[in-house]
């Protein structure tokens, strides 16, 4: 082979990598800047989810505090002594309504909240898909009830999450003001 054949071979070829090269980044430009068209799996996943984490002791044991929980005539009593019982709930209400079976439903706050049992484990823990009426249709939160038994009564751990975008302080302020404040005086 001469010189210049193998100058050519070698224009061509450098040619030809740039050619590849230059193709190669417009369509990598063109991927980059369609977005959904080239959104993988980690594209549908959403970082931005609130929760609530509340711990709060009561001066009674596991079993009571979880029967306070599951048993519709004793969370009448804090239904009645709750901040929204002094505020918003009318006194002609729809009952209580809790069943204290795995895939019941319950209804407190005179229809305001609702959800079902999705865990009952006896002075242990509930699980509930729990919902304000409110929300979208369909749109339930995970409410886990934890009872650690300590020396002087329980402590119950409440993790709170998948509610809508915004409303945790709300939700923070209506556990406390009707479900702990209310549980301590029908616990006492």
């Amino acid at each position: 082979m001469t010189s210049q054949r193998r100058a050519d071979a070698a224009q061509r070829l450098s040619t030809r990598r740039q050619f590849v090269t230059g193709t190669a980044l417009a369509l990598g430009g063109v991927a980059v800047s369609s977005g959904d068209a080239w959104a993988g799996p980690a594209a549908a996943i959403s970082h931005a989810e609130e929760s609530i984490h509340q711990e709060i002791d009561f001066a009674a044991a596991p079993g009571r505090v979880y029967a306070t929980l599951s048993v519709a005539r004793l969370f009448a009593q804090v239904v009645q002594l709750s901040a929204a019982a002094k505020s918003g709930v009318p006194p002609d209400a729809a009952p209580t309504l809790i069943s204290p079976r795995v895939g019941s439903t319950f209804s407190l706050f005179g229809g305001h909240i609702v959800g079902r049992h999705i865990e009952l484990l006896t002075a242990q823990r509930i699980v509930q898909a729990w919902r304000v009426v409110d929300w979208p249709p369909g749109h339930y939160s995970i409410a886990c009830f934890r009872l650690v038994p300590r020396r002087a009564g329980t402590q119950l751990i409440l993790d709170h999450r998948g509610f809508p975008i915004g409303q945790a302080d709300h939700l923070a302020a209506g556990w406390t003001d009707n479900y702990w404040e209310p549980m301590q005086r029908a616990l006492a």
